[in-house]
């Protein structure tokens, strides 16, 4: 059972590609869905590809197959495959594809200190190793803050992160405090409260109650540039 933003849009996904054969952006659908931000749309689309109604090709970070609609069943059309950008136009760089790395969404800034709104940038690619991804769909943030220092986290970092709802206690993830803003953080439990924990002895671990605080994935490895 899909929810009704799930609805919206894998149909809205459908008709663009009917029209035009070409995915919409991301700012094109969180424009047609009513929504906030762009990172709602990451949310629906991997919910959707979680319950096997769209499918991301393997390796191809920017290419999209429908694999049925809840009205019609399973999709027969190959014509369904778009190995268009989800985001600006079609002018931007191809995506590198090879047996060693993969090309995963770059989306923003996660704070490594003061929460910061993230999750929004989602035009943006960078090439990993294919050893670094995790088992799920992978995007990758860049880091800004000092409060993770501790764990060979800095400032200017680019993390790789495991698309998650849930993390065991220890784990590094990217928490959503209040659906407003993210930040990287440890993660504990504690009873009814959930503590977000730096890497950094200047800082203080926020402890805040669980309903307030959303998993949005693991961290799985971590890209540094020398310059």
């Amino acid at each position: 059972m899909l929810t009704s933003k799930q609805h919206q849009l894998l149909h809205f996904i459908q008709e663009r590609l009917s029209s035009s054969g070409v995915s919409p952006s991301f700012d094109e659908m969180k424009d047609a869905l009513g929504l906030k931000s762009k990172s709602g749309v990451h949310r629906l689309i991997n919910a959707l590809e979680e319950r096997g109604f769209i499918r991301r090709m393997p390796n191809r970070a920017r290419a999209l197959e429908i694999l049925k609609s809840p009205d019609q069943g399973p999709a027969t059309n190959t014509n369904n495959v778009v190995s268009a950008p989800f985001g600006k136009a079609s002018t931007d760089r191809v995506p590198v594809e090879n047996d060693n790395s993969v090309e995963i969404p770059l989306h923003g800034r996660i704070a490594a200190g003061t929460p910061i709104e993230a999750l929004e940038n989602s035009d943006s690619f960078i090439s990993v190793p294919t050893g670094m991804m995790g088992r799920g769909n992978c995007f990758a943030l860049e880091v800004s803050g000092d409060s993770m220092v501790e764990l060979g986290i800095l400032d200017g970092d680019t993390v790789v992160i495991e698309s998650a709802d849930t993390a065991r206690d220890g784990e590094v993830v990217v928490a959503l405090v209040d659906r407003e803003e993210a930040t990287l953080k440890t993660i504990r439990r504690n009873g009814q409260f959930i503590e977000l924990v730096p890497a950094n002895r200047d800082y203080q671990t926020q402890v805040l109650e669980s309903g307030r605080v959303q998993v949005q994935g693991r961290l799985v490895g971590l890209i540094r540039q020398y310059h």
